[in-house]
């Protein structure tokens, strides 16, 4: 559990994927704080990856994620059109490298057919229901986005919004500077 009183560490962030009928969206939001004080509130935590067909939001240490993303670049170049398959190696690679092993950061990849979340203890989660989150407001974005699925007319985009919103109101390491991106 993160300690947010330690003003030297970097906290926060929202990552919320939705998964409805054939679409997926995946938002998150652009604050990053450090302690009580917010450093900037418009990074963007959302990434397309590869050719643009899989899009992966992270939460925690910025370096960290990135280092991260690049690493599923390469692993999805040696594993092309298998996005489990090269979470599979790069959560290997993340639990048993010493320098990876160091790393803070969590992970949500989706394409067209799979969701999944990628955690510096080698767990590559599927969720059964198709939305999940992460982050220090993920919580309160996944609750409210279960809440609001079952509103046939609302679509993945949509509630990814509204959820994103719910989370901002509630978490103080999260804000409404929300990037979106749908497959």
């Amino acid at each position: 559990m993160l300690d947010h009183k330690d003003s030297s560490m970097l906290y926060g962030t929202t990552i919320l994927s939705v998964r409805k009928n054939g679409k997926v969206a995946i938002a998150g939001d652009g604050q990053v704080s450090l302690g009580s004080t917010v450093l900037k509130s418009n990074a963007k935590k959302i990434r397309k990856l590869g050719d643009g067909s899989i899009i992966g939001g992270f939460a925690g240490a910025t370096a960290d994620a990135f280092t991260l993303f690049e690493r599923l670049e390469a692993k999805l170049e040696q594993y092309p059109n298998q996005l489990m398959r090269a979470c599979v190696e790069l959560a290997k690679d993340w639990r048993t490298d010493k320098y990876l092993r160091r790393l803070e950061a969590m992970m949500i990849v989706i394409d067209k057919n799979v969701s999944l979340v990628l955690t510096g203890n080698g767990d590559v989660l599927e969720p059964e229901d198709g939305i999940t989150g992460i982050g220090s407001g993920g919580n309160f974005a996944l609750a409210a986005a279960r809440a609001l699925f079952s509103i046939d007319d609302m679509s993945a985009e949509e509630i990814v919004k509204k959820s994103m919103k719910i989370a901002a109101d509630l978490c103080v390491y999260t804000n409404n500077n929300i990037v979106i991106e749908t497959l």
